[in-house]
């Protein structure tokens, strides 16, 4: 595959949801400080390093295992149930929060504690109602088995 595809996904969509909506909203809200910074800073700062390393091993694997991108412009051509995916269906997405909360935490904004929250609830709705009756469309029984042993947000710790 073309090592330029998945990273024009990756400037696009992680890119847009993780520096220029957050620069942004910094830019327009700023930050709050409080007697607590130093700790929110070291928390939002293991959060973000947990938050790009989950990211990074999802788009791997979509790469590798799916043979396509994280957009939907150029979606996997094969079901990725491996790694993460074996304990929940959308860790990309949770990686993409956490390095939100990360973020939020890091800079003190409350305004990308707010956006976090959003993206969530859009991403819960999109996945039920758009990217999951897809996913049985393109991978028949095989994403509805996986859809049946696999929980969509929380991850079962045990397979």
């Amino acid at each position: 595959m073309n090592p330029l595809r998945p990273l024009f996904a990756i400037l696009v969509l992680p890119g847009t949801v993780l520096g220029l909506v957050p620069y942004w909203l910094l830019r327009s809200f700023g930050s709050q400080s409080t007697a607590w910074d130093g700790a929110l800073q070291l928390a939002g700062a293991l959060l973000l390093i947990a938050g790009l390393s989950l990211l990074g091993w999802c788009i791997y694997l979509f790469a590798r295992v799916g043979r396509g991108t994280l957009a939907p412009w150029d979606p996997t051509q094969a079901l990725v149930a491996a790694g993460p995916y074996g304990y929940t269906r959308n860790p990309m997405i949770t990686g993409v929060l956490l390095t939100l909360c990360g973020e939020a935490l890091f800079f003190r904004s409350a305004a990308i504690g707010v956006f976090a929250v959003a993206f969530f609830v859009v991403n819960h709705l999109f996945f039920i109602y758009v990217e999951e009756p897809g996913l049985e469309k393109r991978f028949g029984q095989s994403y509805r088995d996986y859809k049946a042993r696999v929980p969509r947000w929380l991850p079962k710790l045990q397979r």
